[in-house]
């Protein structure tokens, strides 16, 4: 496959990109705050480590119906890539929280939480993708899955390290990084 995108970015690709990531940004944004209307905060019972499982839960279920698998639940790959977008962000609040935080938080807190989460994952997005030159829009949906796996078992292998690591970056660019992912993943989706 020849790309047209093996340069880095002009203009109008980051435009184009920034356009595309903010509408389905949007989309994940506005189910967390639907979700959290009808539940409140109840993820923040979850340490970072579940929040990882649940996210190897997501992504492995993508990968199963990418294979061909016979879906039996009425879900397709796009809402669970939404899960993964906003399971990342509340990971990044987790991290960042301290222990003592109430784990019922304000609307309008979280909210402001998870926005700003949204906006590092963003700013690391245009980062990478000025560097990477686009690389992202010749990479298949399954890639892209398999990128969130292989980040996500990482991500494992740290946790259990309990910050014994010695040379990798932390959990949380971990998370951006997925996020990241899933929302090319969304882009691809929306587009094809």
């Amino acid at each position: 496959m020849s790309s047209q995108h093996s340069t880095p970015d002009s203009e109008g690709d980051l435009g184009l990109t920034l356009t595309q990531y903010d509408g389905q940004v949007a989309a994940c944004r506005a189910l967390f705050l639907d979700k959290m209307h009808d539940y409140g905060t109840a993820w923040r019972v979850l340490r970072p480590s579940s929040l990882t499982d649940q996210l190897f839960i997501k992504a492995q279920r993508i990968r199963t119906l990418q294979e061909g698998a016979t879906q039996k639940v009425d879900e397709g790959i796009k809402p669970e890539f939404v899960a993964i977008v906003n399971y990342c962000m509340m990971a990044l609040i987790q991290l960042d929280l301290p222990e003592d935080s109430p784990m019922e938080l304000p609307a309008d807190e979280a909210t402001a939480l998870f926005d700003r989460a949204l906006m590092q994952t963003r700013d690391l997005m245009t980062r990478k993708n000025h560097d990477y030159g686009e690389a992202w829009r010749d990479m298949r949906v399954s890639s892209l899955t398999d990128l969130i796996l292989m980040k996500l078992l990482r991500i494992k292998q740290l946790e259990d390290l309990e910050g014994g690591a010695k040379v990798s970056e932390g959990a949380d660019a971990g998370y951006m990084d997925m996020a990241n992912y899933a929302l090319f993943a969304l882009i691809h989706l929306e587009s094809a």
